[in-house]
């Protein structure tokens, strides 16, 4: 067993590129200090669809969304009948009821949504005896049963509207989520509003710090998310500078940072990054003028013909199995591939070619074919076969290989525009909640949610875009040697590497 505990700390949307100047310009001392004493890897790729909810449990799982079921901001629940909303805006969450997404995004994605079957970090760490912790973040099922606290304006809306919720949790050993759970009282103030989070975080952390509190430590700073959103991924220096800041009370809380690294080694990461976006795309909108789309509420959901999921700068299309006349999936894709603001349109054909329509939450029956289609050009791919990726995958490949911008390097097959691109679109697709069709918008654009908002003018993420999959992933007292320890790094590399610093992997 290491001497060290270790702490994985996540922040938001961060950009390698971002990160390394706002340590060059002085403002992120701690960072810096960090990054002096580790091992940086620059491009870690992140989940497809590249979103919080996606990227966080393929973080903590060590699984794509084909193992750990999460799928995106947004996505249709077949059995359900019914869209889940994680909170992509308040409009949209206002547009499904807050309360319902409130307790998709909090209780049904750790209970419900997320795998029963696939065990956390938390889980794995639990077992072995291990004290656990986690400050505010989206997946933290473990073996502790919490209770809920419902305090502040939460509680006083919860009050206010005679709403009942009660439901208790499972967690790691410390778990702070706001003004929901917490395992034990701190005298940290608590926020619900999006951009003023990373100060409660860094307050619980330091006081488990204080206390000597944890083993394992999963340390959210969520705020440049919110910021690089609202001005653009280019002025995140000013809310990197804030989380090294908050990093910063963490690090004193030990003493300092020599006392710090004595006592814990570190794992520093993102969820993805982000890009600029000038113009939204009402894919919902635009698809309705054709076929019936889920609303919402929709009065009538079984005549619909589709179900649209915005997710960012990525989508899923649904084909619904509804009582009146089903849509012609050859004229969703036709309408999809030709659509402006659409740059990969993915989906999955059966053994003899024909569409593979997706009407229980289940994988791929036997067979399938991942088909990706940019601007007339198609790549068909499935696992096995010849040609090898970056990180040791095979797979079988027929068609195009410029519909991924796929070269062949030193025998293994790299896209530089698309990052690990054939299991990323392998994974969307064969999620069981994944849509018929899934996207990837081109550069500048976003999906409008269902409360009509884009980040245009800001930034975004989703896409499988090198711009919004890549981020930072530092090692410091734990983990490899040096970046080329592989020739790819992923999210799902992560779960590994905690486990083997406990001697568990």
């Amino acid at each position: 067993m290491p001497t060290k505990k270790l702490i994985l700390t996540y922040v938001d949307s961060l950009r390698t590129d971002m990160l390394l100047r706002t340590v060059a310009e002085g403002r992120a001392p701690t960072f810096g200090s960090l990054i002096d004493r580790g091992v940086l890897i620059p491009d870690c790729v992140s989940s497809f669809p590249s979103v919080t909810p996606v990227a966080s449990a393929e973080m903590v799982t060590g699984a794509g969304a084909d193992g750990h079921w999460i799928s995106g901001m947004n996505w249709y629940h077949r059995l359900e009948r019914r869209y889940v909303e994680y909170g992509s805006s308040l409009e949209a969450s206002r547009a499904f009821g807050v309360f319902r997404t409130l307790y998709d995004l909090v209780y049904n994605m750790n209970l419900a949504h997320l795998n029963p079957g696939l065990e956390t970090a938390f889980e794995q760490l639990d077992d072995a005896g291990l004290r656990t912790a986690c400050t505010p973040f989206l997946i933290y099922r473990g073996r502790h049963r919490h209770q809920v606290s419902l305090e502040g304006l939460l509680r006083r809306a919860v009050d206010a509207t005679r709403l009942k919720f009660r439901h208790h949790t499972w967690g790691p050993a410390e778990l702070f989520y706001g003004d929901l759970y917490a395992s034990r009282e701190v005298a940290c103030k608590s926020t619900s509003i999006p951009g003023s989070r990373d100060g409660y975080s860094a307050c619980c952390a330091a006081e488990l710090v204080k206390d000597d509190g944890f083993d394992f430590l999963l340390f959210s700073l969520p705020d440049n998310d919110n910021y690089s959103h609202r001005y653009g991924p280019e002025a995140s220096t000013e809310s990197i500078a804030k989380a090294d800041h908050c990093f910063g009370k963490v690090v004193d809380a030990a003493g300092g940072i020599d006392d710090f690294l004595d006592r814990y080694s570190l794992i520093l990461l993102a969820d993805h990054a982000q890009t600029p976006v000038d113009r939204g795309l009402p894919l919902a909108e635009l698809l309705a003028r054709d076929w019936s789309v889920l609303q919402p509420s929709d009065s009538r959901p079984e005549l619909a013909q589709l179900a649209v999921s915005p997710t960012g700068r990525a989508a899923h299309v649904y084909l619904l199995p509804g009582e009146g006349e089903r849509a012609d999936p050859e004229a969703v894709r036709q309408a999809l591939s030709v659509m402006e603001g659409v740059d990969l349109v993915c989906r999955l054909e059966r053994a003899d070619g024909s569409p593979l329509r997706r009407e229980e939450p289940s994988a791929p029956e036997r067979g399938a074919t991942a088909v990706v289609e940019r601007s007339g050009q198609r790549l068909r791919f499935c696992p096995g076969g010849a040609a090898t990726d970056l990180r040791g995958e095979r797979w079988h490949l027929d068609g195009d290989l410029d519909a991924l911008e796929v070269s062949i390097e030193a025998g293994r097959l790299r896209s530089h525009t698309y990052p690990d691109p054939l299991a990323r679109v392998w994974a969307a697709l064969s999620a069981p909640n994944s849509g018929d069709f899934v996207l990837s918008l081109a550069p500048g654009f976003e999906v409008v949610d269902w409360g009509g908002i884009t980040h245009a003018g800001g930034g975004s993420h989703g896409a499988l875009h090198a711009g919004d999959s890549l981020g930072p992933l530092l090692f410091v007292g734990c983990g490899p040697a040096g970046p080329d320890e592989r020739a790819q790094w992923a999210l799902r590399d992560v779960v590994p590497a905690v486990l083997e610093h406990f001697g568990l992997e």
